[in-house]
């Protein structure tokens, strides 16, 4: 017990030297206590001086001694509860007093002195865009309480901060002023001194005989030789270590992807220079390039070797590449592996281990080892994060179902149906597996994440002298729902959620001009199979711009209505879809005098229209990254004049076109690809033509092709004109041509993928012409354009953006000379939508 005692003594006596060391003061009690005889008491009150912005209830709960612990003093509660103090990091000194007793009842004091706490800090020595990024690294709060720790980590994080951008010579001082409006505060003066960027003059390489030094060089993506090319100010050279460890193992990989299996770095160095730049140098050993000898399959029941040999399209005498075989076995993007194969049959628990049993001279032996396992049924579908959308019409589009052997096929299929309605983020989509391997099942969860797909369409647009602006004012509902109508739950603020389509859209120019249109489709019709209904109506009205009294005041108004019924095709596969439409239209004529074939009377168009097409787009219509879209379609009207008895050639035109008849043709072609990263290229062609049934009639008005333009006037639809816009040119088809082609190439780039803001960036390329006949149809004969642009999509009023193109054979401009060239560039907005 004595030695007890002593044990405790001595632990509680360094406990308090320490906390004395650390509060720069010599403890001292009210009372006389003797250290050589601890004293049980019954701790009768805990009182808490010295603080003014704490509490002292929580102070008192966090020491661990509590009103009514009977406790020895000195003890080592004392010293826990001093300690547990200090831990808080809120103090510059603690000290506990026995303040009195009575009897075996002690009474305790804590005597704490506050850290001072900050009231603000500035900067110096830093510009305001980078006094913005260092905020919120620094994480500097008002009322944070000081310690050396925070001071210390604020100088650590921007040193941090401007070495990643290649200011390694940072210098950061931290100076503490007194607040002197506050009591126990703190001013911090950060003063930055970055100095000079430290730039990588050389990097060379020794070793290297298989691969080009410059190939080397491009491979380091991110850790680069200064330039002195215009071009240098693209891509900084600055040194991270991050980014050359990861660069230096871009190139060991593409080594591996030429068969050098040993390459390896031998020794690198970093160093200064006599300019305080660095050089680096990477010492390589390339080894020998290596072929495969052989590749066996072992443990295969499901399918034969050479099947798989067929699928893994790797064959003896090819380079040897690890990389390349792990994505031929199970990491192809596009589903063409070997894994793929399988879990697209159902083994989802598949799995395949290379091993090299062999190595010979410059030969490797290669046995895959197969698990295939068994087929995994889907047991459940779950669907998480619709906060908007029904649920149903989530599960309608989605192609794996509950019994049915799970596909990795199904799985994607069906995330890019989701994301093509348009409804969620893409970006956020995921899908989770939760396998079952006791019972061969596995659940799936959808996880989906809602953004804005409602627009107001707000656009505008120069029509020219005598039109002037051209206005359009719409809303488009993209997830409507026409069976919540009746049910006032639903209206919040409007009924949604089962992805419908109604939209209603006004423009006008004042009394020349004024349309109004409205529409509506149901994706789902019946609710079971994905056959779209279509349903639209509208009505324009221009005139010459007079007064309805005035003798020369002239109009034509069109009225028009519409139905169409699509179905998605099984055959040649289920991205092919066929549309069947009828357009009724009425347009009437009052002293027009144009160059229009008739200025009085009335002309109806009642048209079948078939669309044939295959949409492959993904994984976000959007901004596709892969795939193709194509359709062709034909527009006919009953040949009215084969049935007549009447002598066409003679007629007037406003007999002649009273009953429209056409057919007319179109087609579109466009193919996407992802570069690299996340560059895409998009190639288009499309066309159209229009014919006629009786020669004596000709080819009506109604329904041609007017070319050239930033597609604005599509909105401006007077009497049945395709607005073909061309990037570069202005219209030039004054009066509307009968055939047309159109030819895109274009580089995108995303600059930002929030779905409040999707960004990207164009460069592109086009030809079209249009022609009259198809005697002077010529397909080479085309006015060519380049040129650049931006589109920024907004959920609320759709695309919007502009282009900037040059035209190479604009017969109304001079373009010899490279100064001519560049004066004739014009000048086009995007406003609601991507014009045709």
């Amino acid at each position: 017990m004595i030695r007890q005692r002593i044990y405790l003594f001595a632990v509680f006596f360094f406990a308090l030297k320490l906390a004395c060391a650390q509060s720069g003061g010599e403890p001292y009690d009210s009372l006389v206590v003797d250290y050589g005889a601890p004293k049980e008491y019954t701790i009768a009150g805990i009182k808490v001086t010295g603080t003014e912005f704490l509490d002292k209830d929580i102070l008192i709960a966090i020491s661990g001694i509590h009103v009514g612990d009977r406790i020895e003093l000195p003890s080592l509660e004392a010293s826990r509860a001093l300690k547990n103090l200090w831990k808080q990091e809120l103090f510059a000194n603690v000290r506990i007093y026995i303040d009195s007793t009575d009897g075996d009842k002690a009474y305790l004091n804590y005597v704490v002195e506050e850290r001072p706490r900050l009231s603000g800090f500035t900067f110096r020595g830093t510009t305001k865009s980078e006094e913005n990024d260092l905020r919120d690294k620094i994480k500097l709060n008002r009322g944070k309480v000081l310690t050396d720790n925070v001071k210390v980590n604020t100088i650590s994080t921007i040193r941090s901060f401007y070495a990643e951008k290649g200011y390694q010579n940072c210098d950061v001082n931290v100076k503490e002023v007194p607040d002197s409006t506050q009591k126990n505060s703190m001013l911090y003066y950060i003063y930055v001194d970055k100095g000079n960027r430290v730039k990588i003059d050389n990097i060379d390489f020794t070793g290297n005989v298989q691969v080009k030094t410059s190939k080397l060089h491009s491979l380091m993506k991110k850790t680069k030789e200064n330039s002195m090319s215009p071009l240098s100010i693209f891509s900084l050279s600055r040194f991270q270590q991050k980014e050359y460890d990861a660069d230096k193992a871009k190139i060991i990989e593409y080594y591996g992807t030429k068969g050098f299996r040993d390459a390896r770095i031998i020794s690198d160095s970093i160093y200064r220079n006599e300019k305080g730049n660095l050089n680096i140098l990477i010492n390589l050993a390339e080894g020998n390039k290596y072929y495969y000898r052989s590749i066996n399959w072992v443990g295969n029941s499901k399918y034969s070797s050479p099947r798989l040999d067929s699928v893994l399209r790797i064959k003896k005498g090819d380079v040897y590449d690890e990389a390349q075989l792990q994505k031929r076995l199970s990491g192809d993007p596009r589903g063409d592996d070997v894994g793929s194969l399988y879990m697209d049959d159902g083994y989802l628990f598949f799995g395949v281990t290379p091993v090299e049993v062999g190595i010979q001279g410059d030969s490797v032996d290669i046995e895959l080892r197969m698990h295939e396992g068994p087929q995994a049924i889907i047991n459940r579908i779950n669907i998480q994060g619709n906060t908007k959308t029904h649920e149903h019409v989530i599960r309608r589009s989605i192609r794996t179902l509950p019994g049915s052997k799970f596909s990795r096929a199904d799985v994607i299929r069906s995330q890019r149906e989701i994301a093509t309605m348009g409804f969620f983020d893409p970006e956020k989509l995921d899908i989770k597996t939760d396998p079952h391997p006791e019972n061969g099942t596995v659940d799936l969860t959808y996880v989906v994440e809602e953004k804005p797909s409602d627009q107001v369409e707000l656009s505008a647009g120069w029509g020219g002298q005598g039109t002037g602006v051209i206005g359009s004012l719409g809303v488009r509902f993209n997830n409507f729902s026409a069976k919540g109508i009746f049910d006032k739950d639903s209206w919040s603020p409007l009924p949604s959620g089962d992805g419908q389509v109604f939209s209603v859209r006004f423009q006008s120019t004042g009394k020349r001009y004024q349309s109004f249109n409205i529409a509506f489709t149901e994706p789902w019709l019946g609710g079971k199979k994905p056959n779209s209904l279509n349903i639209g109506t509208y009505y324009s009205r221009y005139t010459n711009n007079l007064a309805y009294t005035d003798i020369n005041f002239g109009r034509l108004t069109t009225v028009g209505g519409s139905i169409g019924i699509g179905k998605q095709l099984k055959w040649p596969d289920d991205f092919f879809t066929l549309i069947s439409s009828v357009e009724v239209t009425n347009y009437n004529l009052k002293n027009y005098v144009t160059n229009f074939f008739i200025s009085d009377g009335n002309a109806l168009s009642i048209s079948l229209k078939e669309t044939f097409g295959r949409n492959s787009e993904g994984p976000d219509f959007l901004f596709p990254k892969w795939g193709s879209n194509f359709y062709i379609s034909l527009a006919l009207t009953p040949p009215y004049s084969l049935f007549s008895n009447k002598d066409y050639s003679t007629l007037p035109p406003a007999e002649k076109y009273k009953l429209v008849e056409f057919h007319k043709w179109k087609f579109l072609a466009e193919w996407y690809a992802t570069v690299t990263g996340k560059l895409v290229l998009r190639l288009a062609a499309k066309g159209g033509y229009l014919g006629y049934y009786n020669p004596d009639i000709g080819l009506p008005p109604f329904e041609r092709f007017q070319v050239g333009g930033d597609g604005l006037s599509q909105n401006y639809s007077l009497y049945g004109i395709d607005f073909i816009a061309q990037r570069g040119y202005e219209i030039y088809t004054p009066v509307a041509a009968p055939i047309f082609n159109k030819f895109t190439a274009e580089l995108r780039y995303p600059f930002s993928t929030n779905p409040s803001a999707f960004i990207y960036g164009t460069l592109w390329a086009e030809a079209g012409n249009a022609w009259y006949s198809f005697d002077s149809y010529d397909p080479f004969d085309l006015n060519r354009a380049v040129g650049f642009g931006l589109r920024v999509y907004l959920p609320i009023f759709g695309t919007v953006g502009f282009d900037y193109g040059w035209p190479f054979d604009d017969p109304t401009k001079n373009l010899s000379g490279f100064s001519n060239f560049v004066k004739s560039g014009k000048f086009s907005i995007i406003l609601g939508f991507e014009p045709e």
